[in-house]
């Protein structure tokens, strides 16, 4: 593999502390959500790898869409991450995506999302591992 970006960040007190990219350009205070027992008054990993996974996958959509000239007149997604318990003790995120492709239809949104999942580093990252539910406008996908 050849990387094409590298980014790096610096994290203090785990859970209940703070992000900071090196560039200087991300800094966040974290928190454990309250239930799990925390303040909830900051981000948590889960929002932070939903921000990311959405992000990523919105692109790689709209990368596929633009590859085969197709014009979405607008997206969007919504990313859910949810935290589990193993019954070994272990933990482990799951997440499901919803996106939202308006000008084209429903047959073409869908090819366009698995086409998506089949280069969105994201999703090649976690196949596999966790669990990734993808809808469009509800709708399962993947």
């Amino acid at each position: 593999m050849k990387a094409v970006y590298s980014s790096k960040v610096f994290t203090t007190g785990g859970r209940n502390g703070k992000v900071e990219s090196e560039d200087g350009l991300l800094k966040v205070d974290l928190s454990l959500p309250k239930s799990l027992g925390g303040s909830g008054k900051a981000t948590n990993p889960e929002q932070l790898f939903a921000a990311g996974y959405a992000a990523c996958f919105e692109n790689a959509v709209l990368h596929v869409a633009a590859g085969e000239k197709v014009k979405i007149a607008e997206s969007k997604v919504e990313a859910e991450v949810a935290l589990y318990t193993l019954d070994d003790g272990r933990f482990n995120v799951g997440i499901t995506l919803n996106l939202f492709l308006e000008g084209i239809e429903a047959a073409q949104a869908k090819d366009l999302i698995e086409k998506a999942h089949v280069v969105c580093p994201y999703s090649n990252a976690t196949r596999g591992n966790i669990g990734i539910s993808i809808l469009h406008k509800g709708e399962k996908i993947v």
